[in-house]
């Protein structure tokens, strides 16, 4: 159903009971949060809106960034080594990082940061005129792409009518049945393992048994090259034996999930401790190679 304003209401993918919430309150189906809204009222991930008694993608083509960036930067280091990829970023976000490295637009809503009105097919065509620069279709990155479902899938449908690849880059934190939606559509994924504790999840606000099933949903996905990240912290998810359980985990998915290890360095609201030291993501890295067979360092 399309509301006055273009706009894909979303479809009840939660797989709960509903809820005794009144008639003026619509609970929103993308990821567990299921924020109960009444009208008007914004999500916790200041993306979506209730409207007409549903949840709406309120940031639909509301694009606050775009760039033409090397396939490696997502980072992806073994699907299209070398080629370039449009990137494209809108506003939001459904977990509260306090590492967050794009906390300009990952935790603000429309009224905080400038953007300017992309349709599907308008992005799309600008993908595939940049082909003679490399350009091989798009990836929905920068904030977190999922809270914008339904301008993904819409775009993406188009991106693959048109021969472009698509490339997902997510915090994984989302309801089986959007991700299900979306999995077809999507050429290449990297997903942020946060951490591999309950306890780091808690402090993101999300949850690690969510996150791994999106994980294992896409390793599954044969169509759906996969990469997985972790931001190493100093203190908080940078034990070998976190890195151990993590790296175990993805082997027994498919000891071929390339593993990308990065360096953390103080920013937003966590600025008490310093930067990971080089040496102690190296090592991690090689913690890792244990148990997968392709391991890469970033940000040292």
């Amino acid at each position: 159903m399309e509301d006055t304003e273009g706009r894909i209401a979303a479809q009840d993918f939660s797989g709960e009971e509903p809820r005794n919430l009144g008639a003026d309150r619509a609970v929103c189906p993308i990821c567990p949060h299921a924020c109960a809204l009444a009208e008007g009222q914004t999500g916790l991930c200041r993306a979506r809106v209730a409207e007409g008694g549903q949840v709406v993608d309120a940031n639909y083509g509301r694009i606050t960034s775009l760039a033409l960036d090397p396939v490696e930067k997502k980072p992806l280091a073994r699907f299209r080594p070398g080629s370039k990829v449009l990137s494209v970023g809108s506003y939001g976000c459904n977990l509260r990082c306090p590492f967050c490295q794009n906390a300009s637009i990952a935790c603000v809503g429309e009224r905080d940061v400038l953007w300017r009105e992309i349709a599907p097919a308008e992005l799309v065509e600008l993908a595939a005129s940049l082909a003679p620069e490399g350009n091989i279709g798009l990836a929905f990155t920068y904030n977190e792409p999922l809270v914008g479902l339904e301008f993904v899938r819409d775009t993406a449908r188009l991106a693959l009518e048109r021969g472009l690849a698509n490339v997902l880059v997510s915090n994984g934190y989302v309801n089986d049945g959007p991700l299900h939606e979306v999995t077809p559509l999507i050429d290449a994924a990297n997903i942020d393992l946060k951490g591999f504790t309950q306890s780091f999840y808690n402090l993101v606000g999300g949850d690690l048994v969510t996150v791994k099933h999106t994980i294992e949903v896409l390793a599954a996905t044969p169509t759906c090259h996969l990469e997985v990240t972790t931001l190493v912290i100093p203190g908080l998810n940078d034990s070998d034996q976190e890195i151990a359980e993590a790296a175990q985990w993805l082997a027994s998915l498919d000891p071929s999930i390339p593993y990308h290890l990065t360096r953390f360095f103080p920013c937003h609201r966590l600025t008490d401790r310093p930067a990971t030291p080089p040496k102690t993501v190296h090592h991690l890295a090689d913690v890792a190679r244990h148990y997968l067979k392709y391991v890469y360092v970033g940000n040292c």
